[in-house]
């Protein structure tokens, strides 16, 4: 995705799951940035699979999500990579 807009309002929208009660509801967010982090670090992953952003009435689908979850032009620190960090062991140096 070219030239994609972090900062614009975004609405996410959890994946609809008759069989399991729904845990995570629709949400506004102020930011994309903000959208997209929360569905890569706090919706379980069959949650993700159906669930979309919605931009200036764009909708972006999960593999959308990952992808600029991804880019390297996505402006906040990544949990996962922050976890990675925290986990290394100290050098005996």
């Amino acid at each position: 995705m070219s030239k994609f807009d972090y900062r614009a309002p975004a609405e996410l929208f959890p994946s609809r799951n008759r069989k399991s009660r729904q845990l995570v509801k629709y949400r506004r967010f102020d930011t994309a940035a903000d959208a997209i982090q929360f569905a890569m670090e706090k919706l379980p992953a069959p949650a993700l699979l159906g669930a979309f952003i919605e931009i200036d009435e764009a909708r972006l689908g999960h593999a959308d999500i990952r992808e600029l979850y991804e880019s390297p032009d996505y402006p906040l620190k990544k949990q996962a990579m922050n976890e990675t960090v925290a986990r290394a062991p100290a050098s005996d140096a």
